[in-house]
């Protein structure tokens, strides 16, 4: 294996008011407001990028806030059904402690592959995972509310919902550079790049599920690593010859990014490491400020009439 994928990069998600989501996942989760920009397909509404410390891919769950009145979603087969985030070895009690101190419903710890999970949701009913990992040197914010020894580290893995498992398993495994490691019922699990956090995924073979529908409380799409541009544009190059439509190379300022959907008709994206975060900020300035690409740099003051400005927890 050449390992042109090294696991997962970034999740996308739509949320609903953009304050609320900033409170949770700072003011709750503790996660660092790591990226304060726009939509660059639509620069009416905010992307909100929320991370570890350095804001490292595999870190960094993301959001298109939706205005209040449009369309809830509804999780179901052909989405990215739950993200799993890790924690340290021991954190379990602490973060079900938190939860019942804001009032938020979870169910376990549960046991699934030998790992400690706790089940819960966001503010807008996305589903959400905390993974108890020995595993995991990330850097967590520091700076957060939640004591370091405690903090989430990153993404551990993602739950793909589809009706059949085969096509998506098959991309996976021929293609993407997985490995199925093990099964349970209907879940299977794959990994890449040797495994470890960040590098998981199953796939939930789910026929009697309705199909999901796009909205408030539903991920969007899923990104996986590539280290570079060249390896990315070889991926590109193995998925089109298997005749999936791929999308030319987008700019996203701090990735690049290609993108199709698998036979479960789940959006993938394919996005490069570099050049990150610090691209247009200095580490210690993260998230603190709108930042706009270049080519939206001259719209400015019209952006920035139609966002609604935002504040992060004390």
């Amino acid at each position: 294996m050449s390992n042109n994928i090294l696991g997962i990069h970034h999740v996308t998600a739509i949320s609903g008011n953009a304050q609320e989501n900033v409170d949770f996942y700072t003011g709750v989760l503790g996660l660092r407001l790591v990226k304060k920009t726009v939509n660059f397909d639509n620069p009416a509404t905010y992307h909100l990028y929320f991370g570890n410390e350095d804001g490292t891919p595999g870190t960094i769950i993301t959001f298109f806030p939706w205005r209040s009145g449009e369309l809830k979603g509804r999780i179901g087969t052909g989405q990215l059904s739950t993200t799993s985030f890790s924690i340290p070895e021991g954190a379990m009690g602490f973060w079900m402690e938190r939860f019942k101190k804001h009032n938020i419903d979870f169910k376990g710890p549960l046991s699934r592959f030998d790992e400690e999970v706790l089940s819960f949701r966001d503010s807008d009913g996305l589903q959400l995972e905390l993974v108890a990992s020995v595993n995991d040197n990330r850097s967590a914010w520091k700076r957060g509310p939640v004591p370091a020894e405690y903090a989430v580290l990153g993404f551990y893995h993602v739950s793909l919902s589809v009706e059949g498992y085969e096509r998506t398993a098959g991309l996976l495994t021929e293609t993407l550079e997985f490995n199925k490691v093990s099964e349970t019922g209907s879940r299977f699990r794959y990994v890449v790049a040797g495994g470890g956090v960040g590098k998981i995924v199953d796939i939930l073979c789910q026929p009697e599920d309705l199909p999901g529908r796009v909205g408030a409380g539903t991920v969007h799409h899923v990104a996986w690593r590539t280290p570079s541009e060249a390896t990315q544009l070889e991926m590109r190059s193995n998925v089109a010859k298997l005749g999936y439509n791929v999308t030319p190379v987008l700019d996203r300022n701090y990735f690049k990014s290609i993108y199709f959907r698998e036979p479960g008709h789940i959006l993938f994206e394919i996005a490069t490491d570099p050049p990150g975060f610090t691209v247009d900020e200095a580490k210690e300035d993260l998230g603190k400020a709108l930042k706009l690409p270049p080519w939206l740099e001259k719209n400015r003051m019209e952006i920035e009439k139609v966002l609604t400005p935002l504040s992060e927890p004390e």
